[in-house]
């Protein structure tokens, strides 16, 4: 077995949907990005890539190749998924937080549960996702930006 972490952010901005786990929440603001902006698809991509030892989501599918600019998201993990499988692995469990002020994603969380463990193979009590804030402290706080944590739990298939 191996674990696997990732991370990222993303500012947020008007005129954009607010993509998470390839569910889309209705928001004024949303993810800037190259791709659709999914932060929380794009740290689980970087944990199962972390946890097979295979680089790092920019490695595999960088922003400055024009082929990814405004790609969903869910195809980049479906991409990843087949990267793990050839390497000889498959995920076990998924964990995430999202770091967010608003909106609240308490309704949100079943929905984004079922996609995440549909497109990584996974039954939804496999997959954990978990919305917190930041108690107005940092970029994240003011609203400014989402942040996700995700770590994966993978082994060899």
């Amino acid at each position: 077995m191996r674990i696997g972490s990732g991370y990222d952010l993303h500012r947020l901005g008007p005129d954009r949907a607010l993509m998470l786990g390839g569910v889309e929440i209705p928001s004024s603001v949303g993810e800037l990005g190259h791709s659709d902006g999914d932060v929380l698809i794009h740290a689980v991509i970087d944990a199962l890539l972390g946890a097979a030892a295979l680089g790092d989501i920019g490695t595999h599918f960088p922003p400055s190749d024009p082929a990814y600019a405004g790609i969903d998201s869910r195809t980049l993990l479906a991409r990843t998924m087949e990267l793990i499988g050839t390497a000889g692995f498959r995920p076990i469990n998924l964990d995430a937080t999202v770091i967010l002020e608003l909106p609240k994603l308490k309704p949100y969380i079943r929905a984004i549960r079922e996609q995440l463990a549909a497109d990584i193979g996974l039954s939804v009590d496999c997959v954990s996702v978990k919305a917190k804030t930041n108690e107005g402290v940092d970029a994240v706080g003011r609203g400014e930006a989402i942040a996700v944590h995700a770590a994966v739990l993978i082994e060899e298939s």
